[in-house]
């Protein structure tokens, strides 16, 4: 048997057998800093999921893999190792700041409530702890700045204790604190995870004067909660906020009532703690999604997402916003009831609940306004990052998938908080010029399609947001003065149903109230399909060692050159799976495949690849290796 190298030399690029790549982190999700154990990185929920209608769990999510254990934070101050991800492993309020721009003074005169069940006896002092440790100024009941209370607003008695909703407190309070350093804080306890009970405690959390109230729980929508919406959930003027959900595609309540802002949840890869957002998202895998059975669509939310009429969906949306809770880019918690030793890596739309009510305080809403919270960020969405990339499901729409929308999907809604500006209910200023160009337009072929994308432009001539206008022509310098699209909101495009072959030129203008502004630099892309197969693939005993190959370029370069192939191999016929590939783009190629044992009959076909991706395969092929 010869090398892999040997097998590079011969075949070109290996491609890894895929009982290696088993080992591995999937390519998508391989981010600097990050870290992917033996086995991979496991978590657990801190609630059960087995909870009846009109009842809710808590969404906390912990790291259990021995990497993970064995991690621990260094404290305010101290050098912070570049080699894992944030913090030895996960965030700590410096990275959180620096991944949502959000500023270190604000949310003096802020009271954020965090509902949750039962109580955790150590919840005080465990926060007191984070704080500490991080560096955050103390928050206690002796200065006035905490609060904990039962479901009717006393200091006593207070629910049973419950070690799974204590650590959802710790971790609620330390994503708060890590957020929103200024804000006064009321821990309001349930007495049970009924949902009558929760929502008792979040008329209680108004009653006390919250400006915004978090609810890190969800549970399966029923029949009746439209009217629980109305009782426990409508409070105009106060932020509140309801996680979408850790099981990945499916609607949760109470993060379904159209009054309530839905936080989903979003993997995030940000590289430093300076102060500077330098991150990446996806959506995260676990995060809740979809349309909701019972609740009511809303204008606001209407107006926003145009595509909704392609699912069929013609209820709530959710999520609204979202930030990160992949356990696997997890946050610092530090828990001491129930036998925890301090401090662990939690994940979880739990910390995306808290981290938005956090913004939306920040923010500086006064409580006992008309509007609804939940509509605010639909007015700035520019003031957002939208997340293009990763999915919860296979829905076979934008509910499940961030790549297939423009400007909003299901896991990650309409992106994650980038300072505070979408999260206020103070309308945009009016602009004051047409924008600038839009920069750095870019087009990439596809299969009857192009991807458009560009950066926005320097100015936006006073506006807190714009759209964008597309034009297209087959000339250079001939975009036709119809825009073929308009209102796009985002920074990307994909225009669909071209001609393969037939080069395509573009220029994007951004539009405010005052009109389009100038246009942006031209880009082309000549649309394609993959190729063809390849012909008459022919295997024979190599005069050295192995097995020789020759075929014939496809018929059909599917409209891009030819660029290599992919050979597929195996010992057993019509198992063939890739093996390597091979840089070619002459009319009649051929290889030696030395990876082989004597006197063994291999099968093969092969692949042609082109810009726009790997082809169907040839015939099949065989021979005896020398």
């Amino acid at each position: 048997m010869h090398s892999l190298a040997s097998l590079k030399a011969v075949l070109g690029a290996v491609i890894v057998p895929a009982a290696l790549m088993l080992v591995a982190a999937p390519a998508s999700a391989v981010k600097v800093g990050a870290h992917y154990g033996p086995e991979g990185p496991t978590n657990a929920n801190s609630c059960s999921n087995s909870v009846s209608a009109g009842y809710a769990h808590c969404l906390a999510h912990f790291r259990t893999d021995a990497w993970a254990r064995d991690r621990r934070p260094v404290a305010h101050g101290q050098k912070v190792s570049s080699a894992t991800l944030g913090n030895d492993g996960a965030y700590d309020p410096s990275f959180l700041r620096s991944a949502y721009a959000t500023p270190s003074a604000g949310g003096v005169g802020q009271t954020v409530a965090i509902v949750d069940a039962y109580d955790d006896p150590n919840a005080e002092s465990d926060m007191a702890h984070y704080r500490s440790f991080f560096g955050l100024s103390a928050c206690t009941t002796a200065n006035g700045c905490f609060r904990k209370v039962n479901q009717s607003g006393a200091a006593s008695p207070l629910p049973s204790h419950n070690s799974g909703w204590g650590q959802e407190i710790s971790l609620d309070l330390d994503m708060v604190s890590a957020i929103c350093e200024s804000c006064h804080v009321v821990l309001v306890e349930a007495s049970s995870n009924s949902m009558a009970n929760l929502g008792a405690s979040v008329n209680t959390a108004v009653k006390l004067g919250a400006n915004v109230v978090t609810n890190s729980y969800g549970g399966s929508e029923y029949s009746s909660e439209t009217s629980d919406t109305t009782s426990y959930f409508d409070h105009p003027g106060v932020a509140i906020t309801a996680a979408t959900g850790d099981s990945g595609y499916g609607v949760e309540f109470p993060a379904a009532a159209p009054t309530v802002t839905a936080v989903g949840g979003t993997s995030l890869y940000q590289e430093t703690n300076s102060g500077t957002r330098d991150a990446t998202e996806e959506a995260w895998s676990g995060a809740g999604s979809g349309c909701s059975s019972y609740e009511p669509q809303q204008a606001w939310q209407l107006a926003v997402v145009t595509e909704y009429t392609l699912t069929g969906c013609y209820k709530r949306m959710i999520a609204d916003v979202s930030a990160d809770a992949n356990p696997n880019t997890g946050v610092w918690v530090y828990d001491t009831y129930g036998g925890n030793s301090g401090f662990e890596i939690f994940g979880g739309t739990s910390a995306s609940t808290q981290i938005v009510g956090a913004v939306f305080a920040l923010a500086g809403n006064a409580p006992g306004g008309s509007g609804e919270a939940t509509a605010y960020p639909y007015s700035h969405i520019a003031a957002l990052n939208y997340v293009h990339v990763g999915s919860n499901g296979k829905c076979g729409t934008y509910l499940c998938d961030a790549a297939d929308s423009e400007h909003f999907n299901g896991p990650t809604g309409l992106g994650t908080p980038n300072g505070v500006a979408a999260f206020t209910g103070t309308p945009p200023a009016p602009p004051t010029s047409v924008p600038s160009a839009p920069q750095s337009l870019t087009a990439k072929a596809g299969n009857g399609q192009v991807a458009l994308s560009w950066t926005a432009p320097s100015s936006t001539g006073g506006a807190t947001s714009v759209t964008y206008e597309l034009f297209r022509g087959t000339s250079p310098g001939g975009e036709t003065a119809t825009p073929i699209a308009t209102g796009v909101s985002g920074t990307s495009f994909t225009d669909k149903g071209l001609s393969n072959g037939t080069t395509y030129y573009y220029t994007v203008k951004a539009v405010n109230s005052l009109g389009a502004g100038e246009a942006s630099g031209e880009a082309s892309a000549t649309p394609a399909s993959a190729p063809s197969a390849p012909l008459s693939l022919t295997a024979s005993t190599a005069s050295g060692t192995g097995v020789a190959l020759k075929w014939s370029a496809p018929a059909s370069s599917g409209g891009s050159a030819v660029t290599s192939y992919v050979v597929y191999r195996s010992t057993l016929s019509g198992r063939e799976s890739a093996y390597g590939t091979v840089s070619c783009t002459a009319s009649t190629c051929s290889a030696t495949d030395t990876g082989t044992r004597s006197r063994t009959v291999y099968y093969y076909t092969v692949a042609a690849v082109n810009a726009i991706g790997t082809g169907p395969q040839s015939n099949q092929a065989s021979a005896k290796a020398k």
